[in-house]
């Protein structure tokens, strides 16, 4: 079973793996981690889940803090040096970032530039429908809480500080209910605050954690957006 009492952040030791007991669902987990939120000075801060697991554990937090809300998506596009050195694109609360290393040609000629017009375009598309045309929002020189459902392999946490430090925030704090050593590992040198309430070993997987794993669909997103 998790010790909720000794669940912490980054600096505290993990619970042990035959100690985990499963969230009840995303939502329940962000519940949890509002309260190690709550130490944080959040004046000014919005709430930034990766969609779409993140999305439910997302919108509790910034809905129980009334904080405002937005989600963030990627785009893997390349892995130039094997597994492990993906990069992409993210589009954080509406503004899209690429990574170092992909250009996006206006005349594309070669096979490896029409697949990379192709999946920006599927991207904005579905940029599109998760938003619902809502206009962006300002990230410069604003606290962000970025939160997922857990951390696995760390890398797509990792792709989304990428961005989101792009547009250069004031302060970035990382918040999952559960993430594995390796990956927390990885985040904690690029989150300003990492918080998780679990650290399981082994693994697994992320819905592993959750005894109901019910993630919303792209077009489900918006709904979640519109709670005020």
């Amino acid at each position: 079973m998790i010790d909720r009492t000794a669940a912490g952040s980054s600096h505290n030791h993990a619970e042990s793996a035959n100690r985990m007991a499963q969230f009840p669902n995303l939502a329940a987990a962000g519940k949890l981690l509002v309260e190690k939120l709550r130490d944080q000075d959040l004046s000014d801060a919005l709430v930034v889940a990766i969609a779409c697991a993140g999305v439910p554990v997302g919108r509790e937090i910034a809905t129980l803090l009334s904080l405002p809300f937005d989600i963030l998506l990627n785009r893997r596009l390349l892995a130039p040096q094997g597994p492990g050195s993906q990069i992409g694109a993210v589009s954080v609360a509406g503004t899209t970032v690429l990574d170092e290393g992909i250009n996006l040609p206006t005349d594309p000629s070669t096979p490896l530039e029409h697949f990379i017009v192709d999946a920006m375009y599927q991207f904005h598309q579905r940029v599109n429908v998760c938003r619902a045309g809502r206009p962006p929002v300002t990230i410069t020189n604003r606290k962000i809480v970025l939160v997922d459902c857990a951390i696995h392999t760390g890398s797509t946490m990792k792709g989304a500080l990428r961005g989101v430090r792009k547009l250069r925030p004031a302060r970035i704090i990382a918040a999952v209910p559960a993430a594995s050593r390796d990956g927390s590992a990885l985040i904690e040198s690029d989150a300003d605050e990492f918080i998780w309430l679990a650290q399981p070993e082994p693994f697994g997987h992320s819905a592993m954690w959750y005894k109901t794993f019910d993630r919303p669909g792209d077009e489900d997103v918006p709904k979640f957006l519109d709670v005020t």
